[in-house]
């Protein structure tokens, strides 16, 4: 009878070898998948005797599966198209929340519900740190990861502009300059504002802003001044921030259109004097239209970026990456999610990028990593494996019926 349990251990071993290997090449294109391989031991050993040498003469009792082990070698990143798709390039895996139960994916393959929540092909929501006026708080707890489906964003009127320009040194007093500026009030509805400078004197320019005639009725405050330069072409008045610059009563029925003009980016003055033509860069403002969802991104880090048709974005949160100490004592709960046990540990949750996690790669998926000739070439050995211990049970069969029938 040992015999046989010998032999019925080695196919019971080569079973769970070819059932092992048959997963993986049914899962060659699943997303992210990670292939597995079955390792053996031997059992327990039977001391039958010595030799001459008083050397242990041992008789073995088989062989069992003593593991299974996981390949989380990274799969091939594939370029999709679909914003909702990420992968991540390195070690670390997605949080998601499945029914209330943590549980973590390599597989990004995402959808938008028609609620606007991101969620795994299998229902999971994704989890995320939340952001609150464009800011992410990743002290915060985690939470389902949400964006504005179907919302209209709100107007809002500008409140800061900012120009970059030069002013000519060499032009003679009397010579005017305009810079024009686009602006939004609180309905929404844009203005062509005009800043025009005016030079008045060895490094001295007036400044006024202006709106298109009709458009406020009220008397504008605060849209006039001079800008003063040292002899190297620096603004030394003012400096900073020219406050309210406000056009009280506009025509379209907005509030009051009231904003600051900022003379500095990074403590370096935005306005200058040389001796050269004088020119306009760039001129922006913080006001918008209203716009409808358009669409998202994601950034290396996980900050996931709303986009409106208005070409205004808003920060909605921040993916949450998790990494594990050891990632072979997880066990794989399907939909290509994993849970954490008492011998992987606890997931440490983070933000891609940091403490040895990958970032995420947007608009890509990240494939299996099994490899197709080394599975067949495993499925030959594993074959060939079942074939010989069906062998040794038939010639042990044989033997027997053999030794019965010199028994009778």
């Amino acid at each position: 009878m040992g015999s046989f349990s010998i032999a019925l251990s080695g196919l019971q071993a080569d079973t769970t070898s070819l059932n092992t290997i048959g997963n993986n090449l049914a899962n060659l294109n699943t997303t992210a998948y990670k292939d597995q391989a079955t390792s053996f031991e031997d059992l327990f050993y039977q001391q039958i005797g010595t030799s001459g040498s008083n050397n242990p003469l041992q008789v073995g009792s088989g062989t069992r599966v003593s593991g299974t082990t996981t390949d989380y070698t990274q799969g091939t990143l594939l370029p999709t198209g679909q914003s909702s798709d990420m992968a991540l390039s390195g070690n670390g895996f997605f949080v998601v929340n499945q029914n209330g139960v943590q549980q973590l994916t390599r597989a990004g393959d995402f959808q938008l519900s028609q609620q606007g929540n991101l969620t795994t092909s299998g229902g999971a929501s994704v989890m995320g740190y939340p952001a609150t006026n464009g800011v992410v708080n990743v002290n915060a707890g985690l939470v389902p990861l949400s964006l504005p489906v179907g919302v209209t964003q709100a107007a809002q009127a500008t409140q800061n502009i900012s120009i970059t320009a030069n002013l000519n040194a060499a032009a003679t007093v009397g010579t005017a300059f305009t810079t024009p500026v686009k602006v939004y009030d609180s309905l929404g509805n844009s203005h062509a504002l005009t800043v025009t400078y005016t030079k008045t004197g060895q490094n001295q320019w007036d400044y006024s802003v202006s709106m298109p005639a009709g458009e406020a009725t009220g008397a504008p405050t605060n849209n006039t001044g001079t800008l003063t330069f040292d002899s190297n072409g620096n603004l030394t008045a003012p400096t900073g921030t020219i406050s309210n610059i406000t056009f009280p009563t506009l025509s379209d029925g907005a509030s009051d259109l009231s904003f600051n003009w900022n003379l500095a980016s990074g403590g370096s003055p935005t306005i200058s004097q040389t001796t050269a033509p004088s020119t306009t860069g760039a001129a922006s403002q913080d006001g918008f239209a209203s716009g409808n969802y358009a669409g998202f991104t994601v950034d290396p880090n996980g900050v996931v970026t709303a986009k409106f048709d208005n070409n205004h974005t808003q920060v909605v949160g921040q993916v949450a990456v998790a990494s594990v100490t050891n990632t072979q004592g997880m066990v794989r709960v399907g939909n290509n999610s994993y849970e954490t046990t008492a011998a992987s540990g606890d997931a440490v949750v983070g933000v891609a990028g940091t403490g040895g996690r990958g970032t995420i790669e947007d608009s890509t998926l990240e494939q299996s990593n099994v490899d197709i000739s080394t599975e067949f070439a495993n499925l030959i050995v594993a074959q060939r494996s079942f074939e010989a211990n069906s062998k040794t049970i038939t010639t042990f069969d044989s033997l027997t019926q053999t030794t019965l029938g010199m028994i009778r």
